[in-house]
């Protein structure tokens, strides 16, 4: 590598990051239905330069020098198959070229090549805006890049080059070749996309995707042509809810997002009182790839007089993460820091009114519209679930808009549905908690409440366990988990009672195997008691009535935060045939432990979990086999 010398700066070759070259050979050899993106995703770049430029001007407002006013150039060049993308934003100096265009310090990056190499074509273009790789998609159609710059207040200017095959050069530009301040991008087209020279092309591009970027959009078709504007930089979230089409809203939603589906759910409001702001949220279709990533925060953009501060302001809770958009405000000062934004009163009072209205509309919808609210349900119901866990204060209205598979059926209910259904004498919501649906539909743990008619919901997201213990009530019904302490169910009549009178011997038979099994079991369960729950099964454990329920110890214990289990209780069926069988074999006594011991490991097994002692497992079946089969 040739490196510049303080008297006279020189180019230098580099090569890409590791990751970066195998990006672009992806752009460069793979095939995308829809290759427009490079141009909104360049041109969302030049917005971005521009806006920081406002934002440092106000700081210092020499950097605007005598050309205030932000804008975005296309230049079209037929006759040579280019295309120019120029601002007058914030540009870049040497060290930021090569930070910003020859490496990506974005933890997303391979997860998008995972994600695009395992995608069939035609879904490239949403995965680009997704995971924020928007400049490199302009190898898809270019063959050639340069990139010359000038950042404000500075009098260098940098030119850099790449064909996009692994490697890249940065050279010192003469200052009459560098645009005055800002950015120009050229990029030299490759056959197959000669077309975005055209006027009609570009122009229609532009008004589809980028049309409401708070920078205006000029379009220059030939040389010394003037300048004709094809976008005039007005910000929609401006505008009155009644003078915007849902087209404009879709587009806006897709360039502040990244994204190429269509919104689910759009919240546009002014709020006015003691606090003025202006937001425009968005519910996606889709969900980001990051939605389950332990350290994202919210996507919502914060201006302050349309100027952009951050993006990394927390406008919603971690629970509404998935939301896009952006709060405008008047009430904040242009020169806030990072650290008056974390502290600041105003935003926290922003942020409650924000949150209220998206879970206001998400409420409408879900009485409006149950079929999409319900396809939203099943994409972002498990993380708006984290704000029954964290947010007590919307507790109440966060569990109406929950919804839950139950006993009931195969559908997704309400916990109105399921309270408007409930027995009258029912005190409690019911709940089971596990890893999967059809591990839960199976559980011995169920029979009884089913046989009774009781409905109960089926939990799998590893949040309901917690916030199960932390949502007291809803319309005064506490929620209790049918896995663990007493099920109560005797108050509970069931449809088709069998009066089935035992006599003093088998009762007798049935103490004396539970009082065997709390003897042999005793390192093992915490106690062996008659069942009311289990109408099919012979076994079943459950957690004491006391600490955590089954599914919870078992997260907690594979989180390493909980170094000991407490003892199951042990539940018999008196009723099953094989518990009367082996109560009834009083006169072999080797049998009836083997028999204690296979039922311990039976419930075990029934609670998703293996048995505590293999070997000995397969010892004592070997045992009652050979003694049933008389070998």
């Amino acid at each position: 590598m040739t490196t510049a010398t303080a008297e006279k700066p020189v180019s230098e070759a580099h090569v890409f990051e590791a990751d970066v070259a195998r990006l672009l050979h992806m752009m460069v050899h793979s095939v995308y239905s829809d290759k427009d993106v490079f141009l909104r995703e360049l041109i969302s770049n030049a917005a971005d330069a521009c806006e920081k430029l406002r934002y440092e001007a106000i700081a210092t407002p020499s950097l605007l020098g005598d050309d205030p006013d932000a804008r975005i150039l296309l230049k079209l060049d037929g006759d040579n198959r280019r295309i120019v993308i120029e601002d007058n934003g914030i540009g870049m100096s040497r060290d930021e070229m090569i930070e910003a265009l020859g490496t990506i310090a974005r933890s997303g990056t391979r997860a998008f090549m995972e994600r695009i190499e395992a995608n069939k074509a035609g879904e490239g273009a949403q995965l680009i805006g997704q995971f924020g790789v928007g400049f490199y998609s302009c190898f898809m159609v270019a063959d050639q890049v340069e990139v010359a710059s000038r950042r404000a207040g500075e009098e260098a200017a940098w030119l850099w080059s790449s064909d996009g095959k692994g490697s890249y050069s940065v050279s010192p530009l003469e200052a009459s070749e560098a645009p005055t301040r800002g950015t120009r991008i050229t990029l030299h087209l490759n056959e197959d996309a000669k077309t975005y020279v055209s006027r009609w092309t570009v122009e229609r591009i532009v008004k589809q995707q980028s049309g409401h970027v708070p920078v205006p959009i000029r379009i220059v078709e030939k040389e010394g042509e003037e300048p004709q504007q094809i976008t005039d930089g007005t910000a929609l979230w401006t505008k009155s809810k009644s003078d915007v089409t849902p087209e404009e809203y879709t587009e806006f939603y897709r360039g502040v997002s990244g994204q190429y589906d269509d919104p689910a759910l759009t919240v546009h409001f002014r709020a006015e009182g003691r606090h003025e702001y202006t937001t425009l949220a968005f519910v996606p279709t889709t969900a980001p790839f990051d939605l389950f990533d332990p350290d994202r925060k919210g996507r919502m953009k914060l201006y302050v007089k349309r100027v952009f501060i951050t993006d990394d302001a927390e406008l919603v809770p971690r629970y509404l993460r998935f939301v896009r958009g952006l709060v405008d405000t008047a009430d904040l000062p242009l020169n806030i820091s990072r650290e008056m934004i974390q502290d600041s009163p105003i935003l926290g009072a922003i942020r409650k009114g924000v949150t209220s209205r998206i879970l206001t509309a998400l409420e409408k919808q879900a009485e409006s519209d149950a079929e999409t609210y319900l396809k939203f349900w099943e994409t972002f119901g498990s993380v708006l679930k984290e704000g029954l866990y964290d947010d007590f204060e919307r507790k109440t209205q966060l569990l109406g808009l929950a919804r839950f598979q139950t006993t009931a059926g195969d559908g997704f209910r309400s916990l109105a549905d399921y309270l408007k259904d409930a027995k009258e004498e029912q005190k409690a919501i019911y709940y089971l908690a596990g890893s999967s649906l059809e591990q839960l539909k199976a559980s011995p743990q169920l029979e009884g409440f089913r046989a009774r008619g009781i409905e109960v919901l089926l939990l799998t997201d590893p949040i309901d366990n917690f916030w199960v213990m932390n949502a007291p009530e809803f319309e005064g019904k506490s929620f209790k988990s049918v896995s663990q302490g007493a099920a109560d169910l005797a108050q509970f009549a069931k449809p088709e009672e069998k009066a089935e009178e035992k006599t003093p011997e088998a009762k007798a038979e049935v103490a004396s195997l539970i009082a065997l099994a709390k003897e042999k079991l005793k390192d093992e369960v915490s106690d062996v008691i008659n069942s009311d729950r289990l109408t099919e099964s012979a076994v079943c454990l459950v957690a004491p009535e006391t600490g955590y329920d089954r599914q919870l110890e078992k997260l907690l214990q594979g989180a390493g935060q909980l170094k000991t289990a407490t003892k199951p209780i042990l539940e018999i069926n008196a009723d099953h045939p094989l518990i009367k069988a082996i109560a009834g074999a009083t006169g072999n006594p080797a049998l009836q432990d083997d028999a204690v011991h296979l039922l311990y490991d039976q419930a075990r097994v029934l609670d998703g979990d293996k048995p505590t002692d293999p070997r000995g497992f397969a010892e004592r079946m070997a045992r009652v086999f050979s003694k049933a089969l008389g070998a």
